[in-house]
């Protein structure tokens, strides 16, 4: 039992290593195997047969038609009459269609009152949420749809997620088998490896399973220019008191500046004022 023990911990270690491939690259490395602990012909023909069978598992998945997963992404410029109510229809539509908003803000520049709403909707209702956001606009500027085809990936994932868990099960068998503490340290060295691995390979099929039924869509409003604005005579009397006071804030300013500088200026003021006289004096003269 001892010496097949050293024989499958080393190979379990490497085949969890091959399986789990590219997907993780920060993946801790684990201790080499001895020359002594390396396995015989019998255990190599496995690993061998254990590769074929994710291979064949992957294909066999494309095979039967599995359904594809398709991430969908929006981005629309919306032109709105009012910023702040188009982005809370913005907020209601998402709602509605059974999703979220991401993200929202507003900003107010020298060309008006624009912002920019992230929504998620079910990937299913895109289309319709797309639809009903054009409906918002006075005018839709620009429109951008672009998907990405995450199947290959999503598929093989699953391919290394299964013969992950099937080699973690013929860990936890080993452990249990395991007469020293020794051999029991390194089972579960293994063990927490592929773990890792497994936890790693889980989350991203997660977060591809979130985007790929949730599509994201980018919503960026602009305020449209009003043609004429209506005239009004108490906007006008505010706006003619205003003006007035900033002048008068201008002259006071000036007035301050006028003061403190007056060592500088009524000196030349005077030098300029004797030479005028003394050329009005010698051309009288």
């Amino acid at each position: 039992m001892n010496r097949m023990l050293r024989y499958a911990v080393p190979l379990l270690s490497i085949l969890g290593l091959l399986l789990y491939g590219g997907c993780a690259g920060g993946a801790p490395q684990m201790s080499e195997v001895p020359q002594e602990m390396a396995p015989s012909a019998p255990w190599e023909e496995e690993a061998y047969v254990e590769e074929d069978r994710s291979a064949g598992d992957a294909a066999s998945g494309e095979a039967t038609g599995i359904e594809r997963k398709i991430v969908k992404t929006g981005y629309v410029t919306l032109e709105v009459e009012d910023v702040v109510e188009a982005t809370d229809e913005v907020g209601a539509i998402a709602e509605e269609l059974g999703g979220y908003v991401v993200s929202s803000f507003k900003r107010d520049g020298e060309r008006g009152l624009s912002g920019q709403v992230s929504i998620r909707v079910p990937a299913d209702r895109f289309d319709e949420a797309f639809d009903r956001l054009r409906h918002l606009a006075t005018n839709v500027p620009y429109e951008h749809i672009e998907a990405r085809d995450i199947t290959e990936e999503y598929v093989d994932l699953e391919a290394r997620l299964r013969n992950l868990e099937a080699t973690e099960m013929q860990y936890l068998a080993l452990l249990e088998e395991a007469n020293t503490v020794t051999e029991m340290l390194e089972v579960q060295e293994a063990l927490w490896n592929v773990r890792w691995q497994i936890e790693q390979i889980q989350g991203r099929m997660t977060y591809l399973e979130r985007t790929s039924d949730m599509s994201l869509i980018e919503v960026e409003l602009e305020e449209t220019k009003k043609l004429a604005e209506s005239w009004s005579a108490s906007d006008a009397f505010r706006s003619a008191v205003r003006g007035l006071t900033s002048f008068g804030r201008a002259l006071a300013t000036l007035a301050v500046w006028l003061v403190v500088f007056c060592w500088i200026w009524i000196p030349i003021l005077l030098i300029i004022i004797r030479r005028r006289r003394r050329r009005r004096a010698a051309s009288v003269g």
